[in-house]
């Protein structure tokens, strides 16, 4: 079953509001259901697919710095070799791109749509589970 968020997860996931989500859904950009009443949730791969429309970059220093180098996002595309695998994560308005084993890809699950975090050391960038 492929992941779900809710409203403030996708905000969060996105960087932006959660009235932002709310319009975005209301003007049918990105598509949400409700499940049994409950509050309305958004498929990962919608999520990921506008993700990817935010690519756009930051104006010069008008980001803080990521210090501790952590910038949780969204899977927007995995493509498996049979050794490799790259990972491409959007969070907020960064794209961060991962190369990494196809074992440590498929053991971590990571598939388009699953929240994922990114941590860079230096030229290297390491996937984990939040």
């Amino acid at each position: 079953m492929p992941p779900s968020y809710r409203i403030a997860e996708a905000a969060a996931l996105l960087g932006v509001s959660d009235d932002t989500v709310r319009r975005w859904i209301d003007a049918h950009r990105l598509p949400a259901r409700r499940e049994g009443g409950g509050p309305a949730v958004v498929d990962g791969a919608d999520l990921a697919r506008v993700a990817t429309q935010l690519r756009e970059a930051p104006e010069p220093g008008t980001t803080p710095s990521s210090a501790r180098n952590r910038l949780t996002g969204i899977v927007t595309r995995v493509v498996r070799d049979t050794v490799m695998a790259q990972v491409e994560i959007q969070a907020g308005p960064f794209r961060l791109v991962s190369l990494m084993s196809r074992e440590a890809a498929d053991e971590l699950g990571l598939e388009i749509g699953v929240r994922a975090v990114a941590t860079v050391k230096a030229t290297q960038v390491s996937v984990d589970l939040p």
